[in-house]
């Protein structure tokens, strides 16, 4: 392994940076980061209409071949499909002095090994974002997380410039750690539409339409939210068991089990989860703890 020099990357303002891969998550990182001062000078895809539509908007950007993005450029950013990073990256000459920067959440960086091996430094830059529409992203990226990862301290600086100029906060992530990373988030983004659509299920119940389901359900999550920011996960829990109140969770259970198993024992799972919470913040004690376990367990024997 060719171990990089660090003072070849230069201020991130200097960097000449490329981009493999054009599309929703590319084209926004690319045209947020020309708006930022910095000079994307090209891009290529296998999807021509996605290179052209990235380079249209950026000054002295050109569309070309993976290998001349690799070429011309300082630092190069894959954000290809996270199924092709390691094969997009083998099929490349890459140099001593530049760097290779996947932009997944849960790929590993040694994904990138093929430029590490040439003398490149190699990295990831995630954006803790959505994508579905790339103008979109642009406006919504300021104050977002960015996870930045590298060995080399060069790279990291580099990473962290970007971050900083795109006005988004770092979250620097330790090798190997990015599988946990990503599930982390699912947590906090497609998880929620699971527990919505439980919600919404029980909804539809009574005639209601999911539209009316969500006109109420939706500021209600929305002051949870509030609530953690002010107060932290434990504390800034609201509902029934954070307050001790045995009886509700026990009409919650004789209303859910005629719906059927699956459904019961999902809000079983979630209510024990709650129960550990709520003794976290001081809000029930060991007793009760132990009444609402009976309680969740004696629901799923029926």
């Amino acid at each position: 392994m060719t171990a990089m020099n660090t003072l070849s990357l230069g201020a991130s303002h200097s960097l000449r940076i490329g981009f493999i891969g054009a599309g929703r998550l590319g084209q926004a990182l690319a045209w947020s980061l020309a708006q930022s001062g910095l000079r994307v000078v090209a891009v290529h895809s296998l999807v021509e209409a996605h290179a052209a539509a990235l380079a249209e908007p950026i000054q002295g950007c050109t569309t070309v071949s993976a290998q001349a993005v690799v070429d011309a450029c300082d630092l190069v950013f894959v954000t290809t499909p996270d199924s092709v990073i390691q094969n997009t990256c083998d099929e490349l000459e890459w140099r001593n002095g530049q760097a290779a920067v996947h932009c997944s959440g849960v790929t590993e960086v040694d994904a990138l090994t093929t430029a590490r091996s040439h003398g490149a430094c190699i990295g990831g830059f995630h954006p803790m974002q959505t994508f579905g529409d790339p103008h979109a992203a642009v406006s919504s990226l300021p104050g977002c997380t960015i996870t930045v990862e590298a060995e080399d301290a060069g790279l990291m600086r580099v990473l962290l410039e970007m971050t900083q100029g795109l006005g988004c906060v770092a979250n620097q992530l330790p090798a190997g750690m990015r599988g946990r990373y990503h599930a982390a988030a699912g947590y906090t983004s497609q998880f929620i539409n699971a527990l919505f659509d439980q919600a919404v299920c029980l909804w539809q119940t009574w005639g209601a339409t999911e539209e009316q389901a969500l006109r109420a359900l939706l500021p209600l999550a929305q002051g949870t939210l509030s609530s953690i920011q002010r107060a932290g996960v434990a504390r800034g829990m609201p509902g029934p068991v954070s307050r001790a109140d045995l009886s509700s969770i026990d009409k919650h259970l004789r209303a859910i089990s005629p719906m059927g198993e699956d459904m019961l024992h999902f809000y079983t799972t979630l209510c024990l989860r709650t129960v550990a919470l709520a003794e976290q913040a001081g809000g029930i004690d060991a007793q009760q703890v132990s009444q609402f376990k009976d309680l969740l367990q004696q629901a799923e024997e029926r």
